[in-house]
């Protein structure tokens, strides 16, 4: 385990705007790097809200968002 704390959401942009990634990969890598973690191979920073989890969040409501809008288009077919 390396002494050097991650910054989840410096990690997840790589010099990007948080506009430029796609939500597939803020969801992939950030379960890689929470995985790594709570395995003990990597330190991470204290999590601050507006920092770290934000880019998750907002990739797991638009995630959410799209599979309600699924789920209710299903659920209209079959009733019809």
């Amino acid at each position: 385990m390396s002494d050097e704390e991650l910054n989840l959401a410096r990690t997840l942009l790589k010099g990007r705007s948080h506009r430029e990634v796609p939500d597939d990969e803020v969801l992939a890598e950030s379960r890689a790097l929470f995985e790594a973690w709570m395995n003990g191979e990597v330190r991470m920073e204290r999590p601050k809200v507006y920092d770290h989890y934000a880019m998750v969040i907002a990739a797991l409501l638009r995630r959410v968002n799209e599979l309600e809008t699924r789920l209710a288009a299903l659920e209209a077919e079959r009733q019809s």
